[in-house]
């Protein structure tokens, strides 16, 4: 018998997949698209991810463990959806290698400055390789590890409590606020991942927990991104916030142990754990829209084929830049599959009750 997802770990799942290098800018973003205590639009965002969550949930209840494909596939004969099979592989696999990508490059800048990113590349992923085979069971025990090696670095906001300068939150909100329109998609990819849930429908465990532990995931990565990007605006000046690249890192560099040197990059080098469970997640769906294209492929060759495509266009963008703009693409992408794949599940859940309802002829004579 398969073994099912518990809600505790699809909830630290959920927050693995969620968070990851992007908490480092994220204060420079917020306030160079939000203005002054730009820290509070994310209260927003995490209500529209939490009401996206909810139509999920609605899925989840109609889908009684189906898998997504196997709904679609029963309103579509298996051809006419490889084209969308093929577009889901392809936008998972490629967020996945991108976002790889991106901490890869910072982490070369700042630890290894004179190799070829893409040496470091081919070790992420052969370690996300290896997780990828060992099925989404195994992936999310892993993910309950590598939380605990993670989460306690947000203990070390503490070490600025004395720093801390409410002025500089002043009484401003969203004042010198600037594209609004653009900054809204930025800011809102730093939640993308919860839309993963969709595809574990037939592997968690059919309890009430579910849905709930998806919704207490989104939470905790709310509350680790507004602790740190409160710290952030409460610390620095609002101008030096619009200035720095990686303000998270630049706060960690005033942390000073006798032990240890630089803890910045050490804290940095922590988050390759929850990059890589991300990367790890995105391409494991890709595998999953890949194995409905070809079930009788063997999954181990599928996803080394993934992999090696995934490491090869990670080539194309060399610097952090054009990094940026890709994933800026692909997350806008992602924010419209996110709201939309569960809309079209609904409807096709729905459209199927009330054909198997049976008909009742109320005019007929008792």
């Amino acid at each position: 018998m398969r073994e099912k997802l518990h809600p505790f770990h699809i909830a630290i799942l959920i927050y693995m997949t969620q968070s990851g290098v992007v908490i480092f800018s994220l204060p420079r973003v917020l306030a160079q698209h939000m203005g002054y205590n730009g820290w509070i639009a994310l209260t927003v965002f995490y209500v529209i991810v939490a009401l996206n969550i909810s139509l999920i949930s609605l899925a989840y209840r109609l889908a009684d463990g189906k898998s997504i494909f196997q709904i679609i596939e029963h309103f579509f004969p298996k051809i006419a959806v490889i084209p969308l099979y093929i577009f889901l592989l392809t936008l998972w696999m490629m967020i996945g290698c991108i976002s790889a990508k991106r901490y890869i490059i910072i982490y070369q800048i700042f630890v290894f400055p004179t190799t070829h990113p893409m040496l470091i590349k081919i070790l992420v992923d052969t370690l996300a390789f290896l997780l990828i085979i060992k099925g989404i069971y195994n992936i999310s025990k892993a993910a309950t590890v590598f939380f605990w090696l993670v989460i306690w670095t947000i203990l070390l906001l503490l070490f600025f409590l004395h720093d801390f300068q409410w002025i500089n939150l002043t009484s401003f909100y969203f004042h010198e606020s600037s594209d609004i329109v653009t900054g809204s998609f930025r800011i809102f990819t730093a939640f993308l991942g919860y839309e993963l849930i969709l595809l574990l429908f037939p592997y968690a465990e059919k309890r009430k927990g579910v849905m709930k532990a998806v919704h207490i995931g989104n939470l905790l990565t709310f509350l680790t991104y507004i602790l740190v990007c409160l710290v952030c605006y409460g610390f620095y000046s609002f101008d030096q916030l619009k200035r720095m690249k990686f303000p998270m890192l630049d706060l960690l560099a005033y942390i000073e142990f006798p032990f240890v040197e630089r803890i910045e990059n050490l804290i940095f080098s922590l988050y390759l754990f929850t990059s890589l469970i991300g990367i790890v997640m995105y391409c494991w769906s890709a595998l999953e829209a890949a194995q409905r294209i070809l079930p009788k492929a063997n999954v181990k060759w599928l996803a080394a084929i993934i992999m090696a495509v995934a490491y090869v266009v990670s080539w194309v963008p060399t610097v952090l830049v054009e990094v940026d703009a890709w994933l800026q693409y692909l997350g806008q992408i992602e924010i419209g599959v996110a709201f939309g794949l569960p809309l079209m599940l609904l409807l096709f859940l729905l459209l199927q009750k009330r054909r198997d309802e049976p008909y009742i002829d109320y005019n007929e004579p008792s």
